[in-house]
């Protein structure tokens, strides 16, 4: 190795864990330990705006401890800053989370599918607004997430901690306004969604498709309240119409 590559190598170590990795004799303490706060704060940034929910549940102390320990061991690939929170929760749900809150890891999820969805590059496609959703083929807005959590993340918070899981199922999305939107579903109305994301089936042949896996004694009234459902999500902004 060059001797100035040994400098950055030996520099990094020391700037990403300054108690344990000694510093180059030819850097001064005291600029070492400037600079060093400055990538933190910058870093620190980037992870407060988008994880504030997990932030104010852990706490300062702890937060502040899961921080430094993401600084001192990750090892980030994209020259992007705003891939930093999604490294984050790569490091997470990889580490060994014993002594941490076992719904953490799918609370921070939550938190980071709404940047996710704020910069997916996604146009939405032809579509016909009105068009009629069951007899059509429904299309979702281009940018969407149909989410299963074990724990019940939208309402975790720093009053409310669970202690059992609680299973949950979310339809993010983002709107025509540019806005992130949620919508909570339940297992069945999150089955149709998965449906028509899968691409090519009508509403009603979707709506038949969860009758028949329920085996449900009145097929006809699945398929109505799929058509509810439908239009609901229309209305919400989740789909768009139908296809062309």
């Amino acid at each position: 190795m060059r001797p100035f590559q040994q400098f950055q190598h030996d520099f990094g170590h020391h700037l990403r864990d300054p108690h344990h990795a000694p510093r180059p004799a030819d850097v001064g303490a005291r600029p070492a330990g400037v600079y060093a706060e400055l990538l933190f704060n910058n870093l620190r940034g980037f992870l407060d705006a988008c994880y504030p929910v997990t932030r104010a549940t852990l706490g300062p102390q702890r937060w502040q401890r899961l921080m430094r320990a993401f600084f001192r061991e990750a090892r980030c690939q994209s020259p992007w800053f705003r891939e930093i929170p999604k490294a984050f929760l790569d490091w997470l749900n990889a580490r060994d989370r014993r002594r941490l809150p076992p719904w953490l890891g799918e609370l921070a999820h939550y938190e980071w599918v709404e940047l996710a969805l704020d910069v997916m590059d996604a146009e939405p496609p032809a579509h016909c607004p009105e068009g009629d959703l069951l007899a059509g083929t429904p299309v979702l807005a281009p940018a969407l997430m149909n989410l299963h959590y074990a724990w019940p993340v939208q309402a975790i918070g720093p009053a409310c901690r669970p202690r059992k899981p609680r299973p949950t199922h979310l339809l993010v999305f983002r709107h025509a306004d540019d806005r992130v939107r949620f919508v909570a579903l339940n297992s069945v109305s999150a089955r149709l969604v998965a449906l028509l994301a899968e691409g090519g089936c009508t509403g009603q042949a979707a709506c038949q498709q969860i009758a028949e896996a329920l085996a449900h004694p009145d097929p006809a009234a699945v398929i109505a309240h799929g058509a509810d459902l439908l239009n609901q999500l229309r209305a919400e902004g989740a789909i768009l119409g139908t296809r062309h």
